[in-house]
């Protein structure tokens, strides 16, 4: 691939990015336009003729890793694992 052809390619990525960005913004606004209707209800689940829509509360348990760290350094240096990625980036 050439220089050019790179530029090319990257422009196009990027503005492939701009338009993912405003729909990601798009989709942000209509999601915050319906919880505001789930609150308004009090409800979480709503039903319509073709979707069921549900805003529910998810709880979950974690591992306060920065603690373990403090607390047993031993413990949490055994089970850390290490991976190593990749990063693409453009600026």
């Amino acid at each position: 691939m050439t220089m050019q052809e790179i530029e090319s390619k990257i422009k196009e990525y990027k503005e492939l990015q701009r338009m993912a960005d405003e729909l990601t913004a798009e989709m942000d606004k209509i999601k915050d336009k319906l919880k505001a209707v789930f609150e308004a209800e009090h409800t979480d689940t709503i039903t319509t003729t073709h979707y069921k829509a549900t805003y529910k509360s998810v709880t979950s348990k974690r591992v306060d890793t920065t603690e373990l760290k403090k607390e047993l350094p031993d413990v949490a240096e055994k089970f850390t694992k290490v991976t190593t990625a990749k990063r693409f980036t453009i600026q």
